[in-house]
């Protein structure tokens, strides 16, 4: 028996393609999510470009057949709209003229026809709703990656002998039969599976305090090449700051892409802004022209051709974290850089007057080919995956992109820790020899013992 997919507005808005998702089934959208979707069509964001990416596709399905009826898909389901089932009973209490109800009444009007009945929504309350009238829901598993715990963090705890760990120290490499892990329960070894551009701790099977610092080259067990380097008079201070502090300083002919995910306060926006001004004032080797900061933020990305003012003006308050980082970055003394916020100032306002640094907004970057420039992605997690794609596949010759991002803290609301853009880029590119992650512990806050201690209870 073929099983009824009745898909909900939030799931054709993230995924437009959605209705080609459930095989050789039924898939049904109910008339109220094409009123829904109509709602959006003139939107210039993401959501409105999705909604009229589904009028194209039911309408191109609309001059093959009767949509009422059912018209047949390329893998073999079959499309269907419904209309309301208004005469369908639902709890006294629940109005239905909310369209959330509307459509429960769809599912509930198929199930009592005798259709295995199926509500996809990433709505909670919906399904919790469906459950109580007897409708099986589920979310929309497509573009998800795996909860926060299984996925990848880039760095792996592993063993290996005194003697291996003098030849690491002395050669500055080993091979991959000469560590080891652990099983869960510390019963037996086992030899770890290693992804390109993992980084290591190799830990003394005798000594676990006795440690070195490596990576994987996707061949052999190799040491940091930049472990020594302080760029732009910055030190890393645990090893979640070495790590992406390598990751950082390669060149991008190597190194195009860095993923940087971790709580605040581990340094993530601090470090890439330091090696990039490192890169281009310091070094002056030329690699990049300047550096480009984009943070993205759910109503200005929609709403920014509407905002009075310049495209910096309407940008500058969400840049204010970018500002307080350069703040430090340009004045390491401690005890004279606040003595004088215009003198301060002044400093920070140079980098953006003499365009070393320049902001611009993410719906800007569509569209465009970024040549021999540092971009840095600052709160990632509050793309969708469209959006990071788009921002990638931007990259030019000799331009470096990072993502950095706390995948526990998501503002988006169609987004969550599963499908968000920054996790999304990090499952997909996980393994590409162009690209290296490195995931922070609570414990690598480095902001202030406050900090510390609030990422770590709460």
């Amino acid at each position: 028996m073929k099983k009824t997919f009745v898909l909900d507005t939030n799931v054709l808005l993230q995924t437009p393609f959605a209705v080609y998702s459930f095989g050789d089934n039924i898939i049904v959208i109910p008339e109220v999510v094409l009123e829904e979707l109509d709602k959006f069509k003139k939107d210039n964001s993401e959501l409105g470009a999705n909604a009229r990416h589904v009028a194209r596709i039911v309408d191109g399905l609309r001059t093959k057949g009767n949509l009422n009826e059912g018209v047949e898909l390329d893998n073999g389901g079959i499309l269907r709209i419904e209309m309301n089932y208004n005469n369908v009973a639902l709890p006294s209490t629940w109005d239905t003229g909310n369209n959330d109800n509307r459509i429960l009444q769809v599912c509930k009007g198929l199930l009592d026809k005798g259709e295995s009945v199926f509500l996809v929504t990433k709505d909670i309350f919906e399904r919790i709703k469906a459950d109580i009238i007897g409708v099986i829901a589920q979310d929309f598993f497509a573009e998800q990656v795996p909860g926060f715990d299984e996925q990848y963090k880039g760095r792996l705890d592993v063993y290996t002998t005194d003697d291996k760990l003098s030849e690491f120290f002395s050669n500055g490499k080993i091979g991959v039969g000469d560590i080891f892990s652990f099983s869960s329960d510390y019963s037996k070894k086992e030899s770890p599976v290693l992804t390109a551009n993992q980084f290591l701790i190799i830990h003394s099977c005798n000594n676990d305090k006795q440690t070195a610092l490596g990576r994987f080259n996707g061949k052999d067990i190799v040491s940091l090449k930049f472990l020594q380097e302080h760029p732009f008079g910055v030190t890393p201070r645990n090893a979640g700051q070495k790590f992406m502090q390598e990751a950082l300083m390669i060149d991008a002919d190597k190194a195009p892409l860095v993923i940087v995910k971790g709580p605040a306060g581990t340094a993530k926006t601090f470090y890439s802004l330091a090696v990039g001004l490192h890169k281009i004032m310091i070094e002056q080797s030329r690699l990049y022209r300047k550096i480009l900061v984009c943070r993205p933020n759910v109503k200005l990305d929609e709403d920014i051709g509407f905002l009075p003012g310049s495209e910096q003006e309407k940008i500058a308050p969400f840049l204010r974290p970018v500002v307080d980082n350069l703040e430090v970055l340009i004045d390491n003394d401690e005890n004279e850089r606040y003595k004088s916020e215009k003198e301060l100032k002044d400093k920070v306002d140079e980098l953006f007057d003499r365009k070393i640094i320049n902001t611009e907004a993410i719906a800007f970057i569509r569209g465009r080919s970024i040549v021999k420039q540092w971009v840095i992605i600052d709160e990632a997690q509050n793309l969708t995956p469209k959006q990071v794609k788009g921002i990638i596949t931007r990259a030019g010759i000799g331009t470096k992109i990072i993502l950095i991002g706390d995948p526990e803290q998501i503002d988006h609301p169609f987004l969550d820790i599963r499908t968000n853009g920054l996790c999304y880029a990090s499952e997909k590119m996980k393994g590409s020899p162009l690209c290296f992650q490195i995931t922070l512990t609570d414990e690598e806050c480095e902001r202030s013992e406050l900090a510390y201690e609030s990422a770590k209870r709460m």
